[in-house]
């Protein structure tokens, strides 16, 4: 099941660049553009995280985390501010925030920020069960109650089979499988997915894969 993600941030154009790359890292996520919009989802009890930014229209962040937080469950929250003020910094932290980001940010350090949170805040959520095995991302370990030994996956199958997973019946092209795994910079041929699948196959037989033929692969 894919992780959700509440981003509440007014500048538009900010808020949509966060959701694009979030949602490439295999997240849900909802923008939420002002105090009342957010205020409206603050009960949503299926959000794992929220992105708060300081300065709303007329409310502040500073209030949506108090009604996060006086829900009584611990949801992870993260503060966004245009005002490199160490004092805002400081607030953020003492009401218990998990980070605190000020703007103009690096997408790919806040896309580092969000997994690193995710994980720590949801270790028990780190293994999965999947066709009949078992998939530890904290340890990058695959098992099978069937097999003596773990499954040993290099690093580009591990990560195309998290990306099946947290993806269960998304169809993927090679290309889009290609841009997440290798990158948009990489230059290779995508024969390189299909190889690698392949692999992936004859490891974990058991793993129900289907070709979409022409276009690429799902996971069932």
């Amino acid at each position: 099941m894919k992780k959700v993600i509440a981003i509440v941030d007014d500048e538009k154009d900010l808020n949509e660049l966060m959701k694009s790359y979030l949602e490439k890292e295999g997240y849900e996520v909802r923008s939420y553009y002002t105090y009342e919009d957010a205020e409206a989802h603050i009960y949503d009890d299926d959000v794992h995280l929220w992105m708060l930014d300081i300065m709303l229209d007329e409310k502040s962040g500073f209030d949506l985390f108090e009604l996060i937080k006086n829900q009584g469950r611990e949801i992870p929250v993260v503060f966004i501010s245009a005002r490199d003020k160490e004092f805002d910094r400081i607030i953020g932290l003492e009401k218990g925030s998990d980070d605190y980001i000020t703007k103009p940010f690096n997408m790919k350090e806040v896309v580092l920020r969000v997994n690193n949170i995710i994980r720590r805040s949801y270790r028990d959520d780190l293994q999965l069960e999947v066709d009949g095995y078992l998939i530890d991302e904290k340890q990058r370990k695959v098992s099978s109650p069937n097999l003596a030994n773990d499954i040993d996956l290099t690093t580009k199958e591990f990560e195309l089979l998290i990306l099946f997973v947290h993806n269960k019946g998304t169809a993927f092209s090679r290309e889009d499988i290609l841009n997440k795994i290798w990158g948009t910079d990489y230059f290779g041929s995508d024969r390189v997915v299909d190889d690698t699948l392949r692999r992936l196959r004859k490891k974990m037989p058991d793993l129900n894969i289907h070709t979409l033929y022409g276009f690429g692969y799902r996971l069932d």
